[in-house]
């Protein structure tokens, strides 16, 4: 088994530790009312994005989700919540520093022995969720959880619902698909997101992911028989039946969204093994994005 299959597998476990502990971690994530900007890269970036929406719709406070190297410095925030598995990514230590002495900060990890423990105020480990792989699985969705909890809206259903996405197959003659659109609302769109970002890292796979409402205006298009349309969320009224009309795979997202996250993950590795890739090894990428200073 893979590793990226081990990580995976582990999330249920994960999951309901990092819900357990979110109480204890409270003085360090946002309070009610601050005005909040959450901060990550690649798949971090859109565990953000997920975490900003569910925030506002939870009435704690303004909430932005930001890639690193975008942060609009004009703005002032309250707290910055930075994501980051491994601690050692450019683009965020080098927002920490900007921001240090100004702006509080808080970072999310998973490895204490790293840079970051030093450029943040604040530092929540998840040390349990740390992973060998290139494509992140559980670091992410057990981040999401520790906040998701921290806003009161994790649930053991949650949980359960993870076991189940792992444990119940993938839909008939999705793996054969030749293309895959994610589709997401309010703060499953960052879900979809990194939906779609599995796909690609792991299995090479044309994947595309939008807000649902809005794949009515124009990605749809490209769908017919062969693809495969998979909604994270409830899906808007009349979406599946027009999907079907094309020809192409509807997938309704059953489950919570972040165990629908955990089915996408599944499918990921899937196509990657139809296809005779290697998950641990996906082209081009590394385990952190470092870059060398700029020559002089």
């Amino acid at each position: 088994m893979s590793h990226v299959e081990n990580e995976l597998n582990s999330q249920p476990a994960c999951w309901t530790r990092a819900a357990a502990e979110a109480v204890g971690h409270a003085g360090a994530l946002p309070a009610t009312g601050e005005r909040v900007a959450v901060v990550g890269c690649g798949t971090s970036f859109f565990m953000a994005q997920a975490v900003a929406a569910l925030r506002e719709q939870a009435g704690q406070g303004e909430t932005d989700a930001f890639a690193a190297s975008e942060f609009p410095h004009g703005r002032a925030y309250d707290r910055v919540v930075a994501l980051t598995r491994s601690g050692t990514t450019t683009e965020v230590l080098a927002l920490l520093a900007e921001l240090r002495g100004r702006t509080r900060t808080t970072a999310v990890t998973a490895d204490p022995h790293t840079p970051v423990m030093e450029s943040a105020d604040e530092v929540v480990v998840l040390d349990y969720a740390d992973e060998r792989s290139v494509v992140q699985t559980r670091f992410a969705t057990t981040a999401l959880t520790l906040l998701r909890a921290h806003l009161g809206l994790h649930t053991d259903a949650v949980v359960a619902d993870a076991r189940t996405a792992l444990d119940t197959p993938l839909p008939e003659g999705l793996v054969a698909c030749t293309q895959f659109t994610f589709l997401g609302r309010g703060w499953t769109v960052g879900l979809a997101n990194e939906a779609g970002l599995k796909m690609r890292e792991a299995s090479l796979a044309w994947t595309e992911a939008y807000p649902a409402m809005e794949y009515r205006h124009g990605p749809i298009s490209i769908t017919t028989r062969g693809t495969a349309t998979w909604m994270l969320g409830e899906a808007p009224e009349g979406l599946a039946e027009q999907v079907r009309e094309t020809g192409g795979l509807w997938v309704a997202g059953g489950l919570d969204p972040l165990a629908e996250l955990v089915r996408a993950q599944r499918l990921a590795v899937a196509v990657a093994a139809a296809r005779g890739l290697d998950p641990d090894r996906p082209r081009h990428l590394t385990r952190s994005v470092i870059l060398a200073p700029a020559a002089r």
